[in-house]
């Protein structure tokens, strides 16, 4: 194949990527080598929005079950993204690619706010869009975030960029025996309780129609690979 099998994607990256093998905070080498694979999709003509996380710098709802008000230590959570996202667009802008920030809480000194037509006049431009600050709710993952902003701006797909090159049956560090699925429908992935993205999420995607591809961003060309539909991690589809 010659031409990439989708022309719109949305990328979520956990914020725990960004961290690489760091106890916490933002590995700039980490972060040019998945800008350098944004940029190679991005460069055959692909738009790319992502939805990043917060988790290296800040987790709510582990601060939350130990006692602090959920709804606050979401909203902490929610502005950890944006450190992210910024972090990411100047990468990216230093790469040669155009980004922009787009967050759900309102901090125009800092950066744009998310509206949708804009959003989607960056990408038919060639921008790279960065969705920060989730949903804007408490109590609402970024993988929630990730369904939303890919029905809304029309992405083909939903790709989750994880450690794991894959949904498998068991946890793969934990479980030698456990194999990796290549294909599964949101229905299978429900009855087998498998982590593909929390349940709002899934049920999101499942509802909308709008595939899941889950891969390794620490793998060298996965990302081109999956583009191109080319056989890369797990496919979640109806």
């Amino acid at each position: 194949m010659t031409t990439p099998a989708y022309t719109r994607i949305l990328l979520k990256l956990s914020g725990e990527a960004l961290m690489g093998d760091d106890a916490f905070g933002i590995n700039r080498a980490v972060v040019e080598r998945i800008v350098g694979q944004v940029k190679e999709v991005a460069d055959l003509g692909v738009q790319v929005g992502v939805v990043i996380g917060g988790g290296n710098i800040f987790r709510g709802v582990s601060l939350g079950a130990a006692g602090m008000d959920r709804a606050t230590a979401d909203y902490m959570g929610m502005l950890a993204t944006v450190i992210n996202a910024l972090a990411l667009q100047d990468a990216m802008n230093r790469a040669g690619l155009v980004a922009r920030v787009q967050s759900a809480l309102n901090i125009e000194p800092v950066c744009e706010p998310y509206i949708r037509g804009k959003a989607i006049r960056y990408l038919e431009e060639g921008k790279v869009v960065i969705f920060a600050a989730g949903t804007g709710n408490p109590f609402f993952t970024t993988d929630t975030a990730a369904a939303l902003r890919g029905r809304e701006v029309e992405a083909q797909i939903v790709l989750k960029a994880t450690k794991v090159d894959g949904v498998y049956t068991a946890d793969p560090l934990k479980d030698p025996s456990a194999t990796r699925y290549e294909r599964i429908t949101f229905d299978e992935a429900f009855v087998r309780n498998l982590k593909v993205m929390d349940a709002t999420a899934l049920a999101l995607c499942r509802d909308q129609r709008l595939p899941i591809n889950v891969f390794s961003i620490f793998k060298d060309g996965a990302l081109r690979r999956v583009v191109m539909g080319e056989p890369e991690g797990t496919l979640v589809h109806s």
